[in-house]
């Protein structure tokens, strides 16, 4: 069978028609550059983006933190962006929309796929070493929103994965990866964290909690990769109110932000 029979297009109807609460429109493209690309447009045009959902079959100029590029065969992802409504949030706890983010895919990929998966701090769903999604969040300007993009692979064969330490659900033997329920699922898991989010101002009990049982970070011998290539081995022992990660190195404690990490890998 050939492969592109296993990858059905997106109903956009449907998406449509079931989106979940605290979602206000959505689009799905054949192709563009980036998805998060062109929420970010909009907003600078003066556009109102807040709750607004943007899906593609292909994405054509993906990119990951700090510039870094990637991409996927047509409709073998649920590639997607989303914009955040940040107002009444202070900006230091913008910090936690990645960390729920990744929250609310792993929860929806158990939730449809039965695939347990873990989380990466600050912006990677794993399973075991290899990843199977990647989240990028940015701000927008002139509105006070967050732009957050996710890629999750879905149907992405061994042979065409763009490294070795890439997976996908159907690689995983998922049990079920219809991309529209997926997209659903996604949708309404981070709906709720969001809300709950905006509501306490941050990161609530429940959020630190649920980040903590899934994260493989915590607890991990880590090197991290700053700003001037200085490399910082030590023990991610925390994440603190504003979603950054603490490393014990030496005997001093070292708190570092997503923006400050170049590269966050299993110390050797």
């Amino acid at each position: 069978m050939a492969i592109e029979s296993l990858r059905p297009p997106l109903d956009a109807a449907m998406l449509r028609q079931r989106l979940p609460a605290g979602w206000r429109d959505l689009d799905v493209v054949e192709e563009t550059g980036s998805t998060n690309a062109d929420l970010l447009a909009c907003a600078a045009a003066g556009e109102e983006v807040g709750g607004r959902v943007l899906l593609t079959e292909y994405q054509s100029a993906g990119r990951g933190r700090h510039g870094r590029q990637w991409s996927a065969p047509p409709r073998s992802q649920l590639t997607m962006s989303v914009a955040v409504d940040t107002g009444g949030v202070r900006p230091d706890a913008w910090g936690w929309l990645p960390l729920l983010t990744g929250v609310a895919v792993r929860d929806a990929v158990a939730e449809v796929s039965g695939v347990e998966a873990g989380l990466k701090w600050p912006n990677d769903v794993l399973v075991g070493e290899k990843k199977l999604a990647g989240i990028l969040a940015e701000v927008a300007a002139p509105q006070p929103v967050v732009i957050l993009g996710i890629g999750l692979n879905v149907t992405m064969s061994d042979v065409e994965a763009p490294s070795p330490s890439a997976t996908s659900l159907s690689l995983l033997g998922a049990r079920h990866h219809d991309r529209n329920d997926l997209g659903i699922a996604v949708l309404r898991h981070l709906g709720e964290r969001i809300t709950r989010w905006r509501r306490a101002e941050g990161a609530d009990e429940a959020l630190d909690a649920d980040y903590r049982r899934r994260s493989v970070t915590l607890g991990q011998e880590v090197t991290a990769t700053l700003p001037g290539d200085r490399r910082l081995r030590g023990t991610a022992s925390d994440i603190d109110h504003l979603g950054r990660l603490t490393i014990v190195s030496g005997g001093d404690c070292v708190t570092v932000a997503a923006g400050d990490v170049a590269h966050l890998r299993p110390r050797c």
